[in-house]
């Protein structure tokens, strides 16, 4: 047994410091991001806010909502392989929505199928799991990106600095970064398990950069200044689920009761995803997710404005022009302590 005493914080825990700025109107900032990656010669120029593969908000039409500000979306992966192909032929320039994919065989060979209809269409590929720290994800990680040697990866889920290297030097361009911060993830209540996610994000960040990778803060984020705060510690990218949830884009059983209309959110490692995708739970493993009904929110458009408002007036409050700045210009100040540290230690 090994114990860490070093401070843990998640985004609750702190505020951005503000700072002496120049700027006088949010609209000089500017919140697109360039790119280039250690493996891809793809380049990327867009707003790096990813909508995430959940089957609840990583569908076609949220992608086109947020392609049309320049942010993106990691699709689901239980479309089929002749939805996936006609989604990105029908595209009239390249889409930047993620392709996702387990390391299962089915879904290798349904990848392996998609590449081939659409050949050049898809740029940017996502490898999910939970757990990223297999040897078993490791592998399959190399072997996607030697089979297909051009395409951006993004391979995740992790939440330290070592096992971000590794993905990195796998052939990962992108480490996800994130176990248990989800709003309807329950892996920190089922296994124990877990990472406060901005030190996570701050830790993982400073681990891939050194190596010329870029890491998605994925999970965590109920409001924008959660995104801030993550773009702040260091996250190239961010992915989104239950702030995009619940919208007319995203899917989800529709439940009307006395109160109002609401839409079904769940994780993916949800009793109800396993009971849809896999005939149920396994008699080998537990749910880690949970479903909520979330108050029907009309189109996402409203939510895009308050996301990027937000993430802008971040930026002027400590005078960052453009959102590369960001985290060169954050200083974090510490809102909560643990007990003991108010207290004083026990004796």
């Amino acid at each position: 047994m090994h114990l860490e005493n070093s401070v843990k914080l998640d985004f609750k825990d702190v505020l951005i410091r503000p700072k002496r700025s120049t700027l006088t109107s949010r609209s000089e900032v500017d919140i697109t991001r360039e790119f280039k990656f250690l493996h891809s010669s793809e380049p990327y120029h867009g707003i790096p806010i990813i909508a995430a593969n959940m089957d609840t908000t990583g569908t076609f039409e949220m992608a086109s909502a947020l392609g049309r500000h320049k942010m993106s979306t990691a699709l689901h992966k239980h479309y089929t392989a002749k939805e996936y192909v006609d989604f990105f032929q029908r595209l009239e320039n390249k889409s930047d929505a993620f392709y996702s994919l387990g390391i299962g065989e089915h879904d290798w060979q349904k990848f392996r199928e998609v590449m081939a209809a659409a050949p050049g269409a898809i740029r940017y590929v996502c490898i999910d799991v939970a757990n990223g720290y297999t040897e078993a994800f490791v592998a399959f990680v190399k072997k996607v990106r030697e089979t297909y040697p051009d395409i951006v990866l993004m391979a995740g889920n992790v939440v330290t600095g070592d096992m971000t290297e590794e993905l990195l030097l796998a052939g990962a361009d992108i480490v996800k970064v994130g176990i248990g911060p989800g709003s309807v993830c329950t892996t920190r209540k089922m296994t124990g398990v877990g990472y406060p996610q901005l030190s996570a994000i701050i830790e993982c960040a400073d681990a891939a950069h050194g190596l010329g990778g870029r890491i998605c803060a994925d999970g965590g984020c109920t409001v924008p200044g959660d995104i801030a705060k993550a773009f702040g510690g260091g996250a190239d990218f961010v992915m989104l689920g239950g702030m995009l949830a619940g919208h007319d884009e995203a899917a989800g059983d529709v439940v009307t009761t006395e109160d109002g209309v609401f839409k079904r959110f769940y994780g993916m490692s949800s009793r109800n995803a396993m009971d849809k995708y896999a005939g149920g739970v396994a008699k080998y493993r537990a749910a880690e997710g949970k479903a909520v009904l979330i108050p029907a929110r009309g189109p996402v458009e409203s939510t895009i404005q308050d996301i990027l408002g937000g993430v802008r007036s971040a930026c002027t409050y400590v005078g960052a022009r453009r959102l590369k700045e960001l985290t060169m210009r954050t200083t974090f100040v510490r809102v909560s302590m643990q007990l003991n540290e108010v207290f004083g230690k026990a004796p």
